[in-house]
């Protein structure tokens, strides 16, 4: 479990040290920001005449990288749906969303794995240009600007995963001090309540992909309670191949049983170790929704993750 009281950047020295997919998340949005920011400097420096495009209010920059809301102009540009939420253009914007992923994530991670990790930020920042795209093209408010707004940033995905882990551990507490115990669901309730007073103000499609990708971290957590495989047509678009970056091959562990000492279980007795393990995890499960995840013992927290481990 991460411990954020007890000498919190040796903590985040270690996990930058190490190669999750958290990590490289984090990495690329920061990289494809500082490239951005180079490159606008050059082209402040030497004064690219306004007519290429450069040098305007919103720069090329966000017109090709960020998602259109005008629907003939993202029939053109497909892959601003995906470039999106990888781009953010003000040093507060980027520095509170990866904050709030590095934290987030940390939670998510503890209970589910990387690979879903991943899912939730890609899918939920779709999620979030599905609400931009389909508002601005919906609701008479925005007929006057449909036609030259853009949304970019990794708000939509960033928020997906916090109201993810919270819908998988809502009590999780992120700060306790003498009578005060702020839990996860705290701030993600100020988070969407935020997005949706936020609708009518300046920053209308940021907020509202927000509130996309808030419904897939928590449609995604309910289905993954409720046992189901959710299967996105994809066509013909190889997403292990496009995401490789991300994985790593490991060794599938050797299971072996207690009962019997190197040879194959029989039927009864894999049913029977089965049911026990489950009983088992339900426990450990009860443990947590009443105590928190900070009450378990280092072999309950194991046996947990070995679980999550085989669902996946």
């Amino acid at each position: 479990m991460m411990n954020y009281r007890q000498n919190p950047f040796e903590d985040v020295r270690r996990f930058f040290k190490g190669q999750s997919i958290l990590k490289k998340l984090i990495i690329i949005n920061v990289a494809v920001f500082l490239f951005i920011a180079i490159l606008q400097t050059i082209v402040l420096l030497f004064q690219v005449p306004s007519d290429t495009g450069f040098v305007t209010e919103r720069s090329i920059f966000t017109e090709y990288l960020g998602i259109p809301a005008n629907i003939s102009t993202l029939l053109m540009r497909p892959w601003t749906i995906f470039t999106y939420m990888f781009v953010q253009q003000e040093f507060m914007h980027i520095l509170s969303n990866m904050i709030v992923l590095y934290f987030g994530g940390r939670i998510f991670t503890e209970y589910m794995s990387e690979k879903k990790l991943l899912k939730v930020y890609i899918y939920g920042g779709l999620a979030g240009a599905l609400f931009f795209v389909s508002a601005f093209n919906v609701f008479p408010w925005f007929s006057r600007s449909v036609e030259v707004a853009v949304a970019i940033g990794s708000s939509a995905s960033v928020l997906a995963i916090l109201i993810a882990a919270t819908t998988y551990v809502p009590n999780y507490s992120i700060l306790r001090i003498p009578n005060i115990n702020i839990k996860l669901w705290h701030l993600a309730v100020f988070y969407v309540v935020f997005d949706l007073i936020s609708v009518a103000g300046d920053n209308a499609g940021g907020h509202i992909a927000h509130l996309g990708g808030a419904f897939w971290g928590y449609f995604y957590v309910r289905m993954f309670h409720a046992n189901k495989q959710m299967h996105i047509n994809t066509g013909n678009m190889n997403f292990r191949r496009f995401f490789k970056f991300f994985y790593k091959k490991k060794e599938e562990p050797v299971y072996r049983s207690s009962f019997d000492k190197g040879r194959p279980m029989t039927d009864d007795e894999y049913n029977f170790r089965k049911n026990i393990d489950q009983e088992k995890i339900d426990t450990i499960l009860e443990k947590i929704s009443r105590s928190g995840y900070s009450s378990l013992s280092r072999e309950e927290k194991e046996m947990l993750f070995q679980s999550s481990k085989k669902q996946n």
